[in-house]
């Protein structure tokens, strides 16, 4: 799994753990490696020293280390608590309850994880899990819709019995799970009963973009803003949510549309049922002007939303067909000006 972990760890106690593990055995890539051992800053020092990568405390409460690789690949570094297989009891899966040790040997696998494997099977390792950590809850669904697996039945029941826990789960663990939702999970987390208590509801519009950002506003619409999303989510949902469908074909219509919803223009008329007139949109974004026809101080009026307006107009103008150039553009201009 990682020959440079077994070389800085040989004599010690510790084992790969976790994701690693279980993708290993199901024959999936494995990129980030998981260790739990004695003296995690150690570890994770020694290897960074020979892997040439960078180490940071990932988190003093649980003393563990993580090491940043080239590409991005992890590899992070963790406590055991007590025994190895105490320790896999506090995990969430069966199936990500399994250790491997890191100079080889003989899987430690106390609650037939290997097992759930080939069943394909997501089974809690404890009634507890849910209280234990209650983001588990999505990342039942996640697990389910990443690997094709499906929920054993008591865990499942345990998981609908505890969904109003979610709400309890810090909002930035909570989006970073969203985020990596399609729509099966999302679908998935509405019929086990965790979405509603987050602010959810499933909408018929949600297979339209294949985008998590869509996705969120589309579920959540302006409740998206109880999640600790970017700035610039923030603005794209405004833009979606205040969309409004074109009211007919034509390029002044559809300019319009663009100047208020660009440059998701696209994903907004997903989101106002109007997809039929997107080669429209992407007609008009082939044909747009690198250069105005004219720029506000050539104008001759002073600085203020008149500019800007009047700006607008001509831009709108040009991109139906009706001016072309700068003295149309300023011709314009004096009419308006006039009246």
């Amino acid at each position: 799994m990682d020959e440079l972990v077994a070389e800085v760890l040989a004599g010690e106690d510790a084992w790969f753990v976790g994701g690693a593990v279980r993708d290993e055995l199901l024959g999936r890539p494995v990129v980030d490696v998981d260790v739990v051992s004695r003296d995690p800053a150690a570890a994770a020092r020694a290897y960074a020293k020979r892997s040439g990568g960078f180490p940071f405390p990932l988190s003093e409460q649980h003393s563990s280390w993580r090491v940043v690789l080239d590409g991005r690949r992890t590899v992070d570094f963790t406590p055991v608590h007590g025994t190895i297989e105490s320790d896999l009891a506090r995990r969430d899966f069966t199936i990500n309850a399994i250790a491997l040790p890191v100079v080889g040997g003989e899987y430690v696998d106390p609650s037939g994880g290997r097992e759930d494997l080939q069943l394909r099977l997501l089974r809690a390792v404890s009634e507890t899990i849910f209280d234990d950590d209650p983001l588990r809850l999505l990342r039942a669904v996640r697990l389910e819709e990443a690997l094709g697996f499906r929920l054993a039945p008591l865990t499942e029941e345990l998981l609908q019995a505890q969904a109003i826990l979610v709400t309890g789960a810090a909002g930035e663990r909570v989006l970073a799970e969203l985020e990596r939702l399609g729509p099966r999970g999302y679908r998935r987390l509405d019929q086990l009963g965790v979405l509603a208590p987050l602010g959810g509801r499933i909408d018929e519009r949600l297979d339209a973009v294949d985008s998590p950002r869509y996705r969120l506003v589309v579920v959540f619409k302006d409740q998206v803003r109880r999640l600790p999303v970017s700035g610039e989510t923030r603005r794209y949902a405004r833009v979606l949510l205040g969309a409004e469908r074109p009211s007919d074909r034509s390029a002044r219509s559809i300019h319009r549309f663009r100047r208020a919803t660009e440059p998701w223009a696209i994903d907004a008329l997903a989101f106002v049922g109007a997809l039929d007139l997107a080669p429209l949109v992407e007609a008009a974004r082939a044909v747009d002007y690198d250069e105005p026809l004219v720029r506000g101080d050539e104008l001759g009026l002073p600085s203020g939303p008149e500019v800007g307006h009047l700006l607008a107009q001509i831009a709108e103008e040009r991109a139906v067909g009706t001016i072309s150039t700068r003295e149309e553009a300023l011709e314009l201009v004096r009419r308006e000006t006039r009246k």
